[in-house]
Formats: structure tokens, sequence, C-alpha cells
């Protein structure tokens, strides 16, 4: 039995979900939204609170009615509060961690709010969950399920952990322009290459290893490779393209870039290679087979339950040590990540595309 069953006030209830803040991981919330809006239904009002770009890489979702979007400088906030505070919110499901979100939640006048006792937030809220810890340490857990236990906590069943995210027209009309290019107009297959990570640069593989497996990729086989980019990796994206020196190896670079148009290329592509960051998360989103490159960081935290995903790592014994930086200056566990792997994992998931395709 539902809540809107067995409350009546559900049937204007107004649900304040507190989105995370990086790409990825907004990706990885949607199967919580989905829960949220199957077990309240069409009645209740579902409200998306997060940055200003967190919208775009959730616009065209269907779970949310409305999006209460803020800068994080303290203007934004307090202007956040204020509209918080006119939308008379009944319950703030906390998917973010930070404290300043449940300071956020605590200042909207929310009735509930629920989210997990960390970073000195359990005072601020009124339904504490708890992480699973061994001693004094969190153990290793997908931030999908993380944010599932949100939404388990109201009552929602969990039907599905299937990421799902949308494009819209205008994402699809600038993927459109760039598919104009003739590499990629003719090219049988697609591989989507994507460079960076926004938060350091220990996640990394070498510029010269993308440019090297752009190279092999096209001379084996009818493909053509677009390196996507954000803004501030422009010049990442340019030096592939400069290295790899084909003409059916291109890039984002010269493009007005948004996340919009990631998503509309990635949903395009046959294959994406990907660091451990955002795009990775897209391709999930998209069901767009993928080769996740992992160094520094423990899979299992973004685990995100895709079934044509391949990871690749080489496990070296100083990893995986969780840093933004490499604090050994050797970056082995990125760099020692053979070209010819990378390039016979990618073969294989786009011979699968094609079989997939003739059958």
């Amino acid at each position: 039995m539902s809540y809107r069953e067995t409350d009546p006030t559900a049937r204007s209830m107004r649900i304040a979900i507190f989105l995370p803040s990086w790409i990825g991981d907004a990706a990885m919330a949607t199967p919580a939204l989905r829960a949220v809006r199957q077990h309240y239904g069409s009645q209740a009002q579902l409200i998306g609170v997060a940055r200003t770009y967190v919208e775009s890489v959730l616009a065209g979702n269907q779970h949310l009615d409305d999006w209460i979007s803020y800068q994080p400088h303290l203007r934004g906030r307090w202007s956040l509060v204020k509209r918080l505070r006119r939308t008379k919110i009944d319950l703030a499901l906390l998917l973010s961690n930070s404290l300043s979100t449940a300071l956020l939640a605590w200042c909207s006048g929310a009735h509930r709010r629920i989210g997990f006792a960390r970073h000195w937030r359990s005072p601020l809220l009124t339904d504490r969950l708890h992480a699973p810890r061994l001693g004094h340490t969190y153990q290793p857990r997908s931030a999908v399920d993380h944010y599932l236990d949100v939404a388990r906590a109201v009552g929602c069943p969990i039907k599905s952990r299937r990421l799902e995210l949308t494009t819209t027209p205008r994402d699809e009309r600038l993927a459109d322009q760039v598919w104009q290019h003739p590499g990629l107009r003719t090219a049988a297959q697609v591989v989507v290459l994507n460079t960076g990570s926004a938060n350091g640069s220990a996640k990394s593989w070498p510029l010269m290893s993308f440019a090297e497996l752009a190279v092999k990729l096209v001379r084996q086989r009818n493909v053509a490779c677009l390196v996507i980019c954000g803004p501030g990796e422009r010049v990442a994206a340019a030096e592939v393209v400069q290295r790899a020196a084909h003409p059916r190896v291109t890039g984002l670079d010269r493009w007005p870039l948004g996340i919009g148009l990631s998503k509309a290329c990635i949903r395009r592509g046959d294959c994406v290679v990907t660091t451990d960051s955002g795009p990775r998360h897209l391709a999930a989103a998209f069901g767009v087979p993928s080769i996740a490159l992992f160094g520094p960081t423990d899979p299992r935290w973004s685990h995100n339950y895709h079934d044509r995903e391949t990871i690749l790592s080489e496990h070296p014994d100083c990893g995986p040590c969780g840093q933004s930086r490499c604090p050994l200056h050797h970056h082995r566990c990125m760099r020692d990540l053979s070209v010819d792997r990378v390039l016979n994992a990618t073969l294989h998931q786009l011979d699968q595309v094609r079989r997939r395709r003739s059958a």
C-alpha cells in the first residue's frame, strides 16, 4: 500500500529532492527519482533542488515537476532558502551528503528531512540514515544504492537500479550539426572518447594514449572517434585530435559546449571510452557500451549497474589511493594501462554492437 493511500494529505504533498552536485552522481540519482515518483504518483509535486548545471544533466526528466536551482555563493543560497520557504515543502529528501545541504533543508521549513547522518548533520535531520561501516571506516558501496536508501526510508519500493537520462530537442539539433563532420557522417561506428576528470589529474589517462588509441581504431575499422570535453578540457581535446592527425578523429573543442551536447553525442555513440568521471555514467544512462579506465578510485563506490560496461584497471600495490593527484608522482595506475588493452576491449564492444544490430 502506498503512502498516498494511507495519508490523504499526500495529494498536495510537496517533496524537495536535494540532488548531488557531480554530473555522474546526478545520473546515479535517477533510480531514486524514479522510485519516489512511482511511489507517490502524479498527485505529489516533486521538486529538484540542485546547483544550476545539474539541471542540464537531468533536463527532460519526467519524474520532476519543477526545479529550484541555485549558485553556491552566499547570496544564491539565501535566495534558495526564501524560495523554498515560499514553496512550503512537506518532505525533504537529501541525496547529497553535505552539511550545507542539510542546513538548507532545515532552513526550508520542511516538516521531515531525511538523509544520512554524516558530517555533523544529525541535528538538522528528522530521520537519520546510517551508511555501513566497519569500525570507523565507511564500506565501499554504490552511490546508486546510497540514494535508493533515502527513497526506501519513505516506503518507496525499489523496482530497478537502471540509470536513465533524456536529451532535449536543442541537444539533438546541436549533435546533428556535429555529425555533419565528414568523418562522423561516413563512419560505420562512432567511438566517443572522454579524457577529462573534474576532480584532479589522478584519474586521467595520458592524452598521448588516447591519441594512439584513436589512430589504431580508425586504421583497423571503419570507425570515427569523437573527443568530447567540458569548458576546462578544450585544450586537452584539441591535443588528442592534433596528435591523432586523422580525418576521422575530431573533437568538440571548437563547439559551444554544454552538458546537453555531451549527452546527445554520447547517446549517438556506439561505444564510449572514458575515465572514471561523469560521462561514464551518462553512457550508462543511455545504455551505450563503455570502457571505463580506473586508477586511483575503487569502482565499488561508483558501480552504476550498466551491464555493457567494461572496467579496466592495473591494480598497482599503491592503490586505490583515492587521491585527486598521485601522491607518489609516478601515476602508474593510469600510465601502465596499455593502449592495446583498451583497444582490444573497445573492439570487442564494437563487435558486440554490430552483432546485436544484425540479429
